[in-house]
């Protein structure tokens, strides 16, 4: 007896458990993914073909261009605004037999890839994208091959769509093969690349760039910069700098070439103009420059104005009148020496000119 009901009660939460498991399966929604622009048919659970249904979008009556067939919702030329959460109900009850999350979504293509090492000679990155959206999630796989052998990997954890790879050694004269297969729902494309050491190397542009008037110098600017902090081995692998400049009135740019400088004064300059600057970066045998640093602006040294520094001593004088007029006044003639004695004597001559008479 005891057997018997033990039995019983095992039979009972199996059904319980396939129960709950039915009901569980149809609450949590099931992806579906297709093409934009195809027909699309989404079948309402494991219903019988003679089942009758409805079928709700988001929570609301499906209004898009549709056909029932039973328990299969079809909807013709589907796009973006076709995406959603689709709910099915059996009739006459209304309940809830399926839900299916719609994505509508392309296959992607095949990716964009390129390579490049600014951390010579230590390794080197490659990057990806699409160049179209697919409009769903799609993953990324990437192979690297030298010399017949798989290198590592490793994904960078600063970029999505980036991996780096370590060189197996310096100065190989194997090519690299780099492989990338983008991949979902809807199919997968993949391209191939191949490359030899020498071709990816690009540092990062200079850092720090600095340009300063030097005084009493009115055609004059210092610059200055540093080496990229990627760069690894600056001693070993050293690199030589591009600078280029122009006054901000002119489009036409003056260029230098320098060795492992980090400096360079220019001598050029226009006086009083304020200047653009900036400098690239190249390993001084292998690979290709680098993009420019970000600008920096300097207009060499100009004068301070000169201003007064001797003290104005004023004197007070007694001034004559201001004439009534103001027409200019005629100047008298000059007075000779003898006129001058004439002109005193002659009181005293008058006077003694009884005398004589």
């Amino acid at each position: 007896m005891a057997n018997l009901v033990t039995s019983l009660c095992c039979v009972v939460l199996a059904a319980v458990v396939v129960a709950y498991a039915q009901r569980r399966s149809q609450l949590v929604a099931r992806n579906q993914y297709e093409r934009m622009g195809s027909d699309v048919t989404m079948q309402c659970g494991s219903l019988a073909n003679d089942a009758s249904v409805s079928w709700k979008v988001n929570g609301t009556d499906v209004k898009a261009q549709h056909r029932l067939e039973g328990p299969r919702l079809m909807l013709t030329e589907v796009d973006l605004g076709h995406n959603g959460l689709y709910s099915c109900f059996q009739n006459p009850h209304g309940e809830r037999r399926d839900t299916i999350y719609l994505h509508i979504g392309i296959p992607p293509r095949e990716p964009t890839v390129t390579c490049r090492s600014n951390t010579y000679p230590k390794g080197f990155y490659c990057s990806w994208h699409q160049l179209h959206p697919t409009y769903i999630p799609t993953t990324f796989d990437v192979e690297v091959q030298h010399n017949q052998r798989s290198l590592e990997v490793q994904k960078d954890p600063d970029h999505k769509n980036r991996c780096r790879v370590r060189f197996p050694e310096v100065f190989s004269s194997f090519p690299y093969k780099v492989n990338v297969t983008a991949m979902n729902a809807l199919g997968k494309a993949f391209t191939t690349i191949s490359f030899e050491e020498s071709t990816i190397v690009k540092p990062d542009p200079p850092e720090r760039v600095t340009a300063t008037p030097i005084r009493f110098n009115l055609r004059k600017l210092e610059v200055t910069w540093h080496s990229p902090a990627t760069w690894p081995d600056i001693d070993n692998f050293p690199l030589k700098y591009f600078l280029r400049y122009r006054p901000l009135i002119r489009e036409q740019w003056q260029h230098v070439e320098l060795s492992d400088s980090t400096f360079h004064t220019i001598t050029d300059a226009y006086a009083g103009k304020e200047y653009i600057i900036q400098v690239a970066a190249k390993d001084t045998e292998i690979g290709t420059w680098s993009d420019w640093s970000v600008a920096v602006h300097a207009t060499p040294w100009i004068e301070d104005p000169i201003t007064p520094t001797t003290e104005v001593v004023f004197i007070e004088t007694k001034t004559s009148p201001i004439p009534s007029s103001n027409a200019p006044q005629k100047a008298e003639p000059p007075v000779g020496r003898a006129a001058r004695l004439l002109t005193f004597f002659s009181p005293l001559l008058f006077g003694m000119l009884p005398l004589f008479m």
